[in-house]
């Protein structure tokens, strides 16, 4: 058989085979994309459900998630309805058993609170409150500045302190609240409810009394407990660049000289009188 007929078969035989293996390709996708994958209807929030609002039926829908479900996404709006929302959720979002309070427990910020913690509500201004930037979720450290009871001088201003007496808390809410004024009248105040354990509530509540306290934002990242010190009203005009001075020391006058002990010697010749003195050996006249 001719050389260049075998080549042009050998050749034809493997385009032949290359497209096989193509086209079985295409059409094993084709087929595996036609196949109906599983999927599984669980239960979602129809709008966006703020933190706290106990769950009804009008808040609740379906929606189909192909695939393998989450491990707490509920299945039964039964199981839903009735429980307090833990954290936001969003309109067509699925909610899951670890976003709703246990059932019974209800709604409100009492649903949010975990076991062993406190909430406390702490009343701040804009300022305080880190010019409104300070949003449930987020850690905060608490300052309190005041003058301490014990100061010496009095309650003037110059012995106003502050010191930091609870770090890395979490903010539960933040908001308005409609409180009374001296005279009874009905005003708007920011309340931070921020979460804590028994001891430091108390810690709080009195220095809610007391102090005025100022809340400093923190990254929730960070968690590691600083060890700060107070700081008083008069540490910040010392000038922390002035040369130290050193005590100056009075010099002593240098000891003058004794004179040596001398003795006189008068001598009488007639009516000629001399006087010559000596010194004494020893200083001893």
């Amino acid at each position: 058989m001719n050389r260049r007929l075998v080549t042009i078969l050998l050749a034809a035989f493997v385009v032949a085979a290359l497209c096989s293996v193509l086209v079985y390709r295409l059409v094993g996708m084709r087929i595996a994309a036609a196949k109906p994958q599983p999927s599984t209807r669980v239960v979602a929030a129809a709008t966006d459900i703020k933190i706290g609002t106990v769950l009804s039926a009008p808040d609740l829908t379906t929606i189909q998630i192909m695939g393998t479900p989450p491990k707490s996404a509920i299945l039964d709006a039964k199981n839903a309805i009735g429980r307090g929302v833990t954290s936001n959720l969003y309109a067509g979002e699925a909610i899951l058993d670890d976003r709703l309070a246990p059932m019974g427990s209800g709604g409100g910020l009492a649903a949010t609170i975990k076991d062993g913690m406190r909430a406390i509500a702490v009343r701040v201004d804009q300022v305080v409150g880190v010019a409104g930037f300070v949003l449930p979720g987020m850690r905060v450290d608490v300052l309190v500045s005041g003058v301490p009871p014990n100061a010496t001088g009095g309650g003037g201003s110059n012995n106003t302190q502050v010191r930091t007496i609870l770090q890395n808390i979490e903010v539960l809410s933040a908001g308005t609240d409609i409180q009374k004024d001296a005279e009874g009248k009905p005003q708007q105040v920011q309340v931070v409810n921020l979460l804590v354990t028994p001891e430091q509530a108390q810690i709080l509540a009195l220095a809610s009394n007391e102090t005025r306290i100022q809340l400093v934002l923190r990254n929730p990242l960070d968690t590691k407990m600083a060890p700060v010190q107070g700081t008083a009203m008069t540490n910040l005009f010392l000038d922390q660049n002035a040369p130290v001075s050193k005590p100056k020391v009075a010099s002593r006058p240098a000891p003058k000289a004794k004179a040596p002990d001398t003795f006189t010697v008068t001598v009488i010749n007639g009516n000629t009188k001399t006087e010559d003195k000596f010194a004494a050996p020893g200083g001893k006249q």
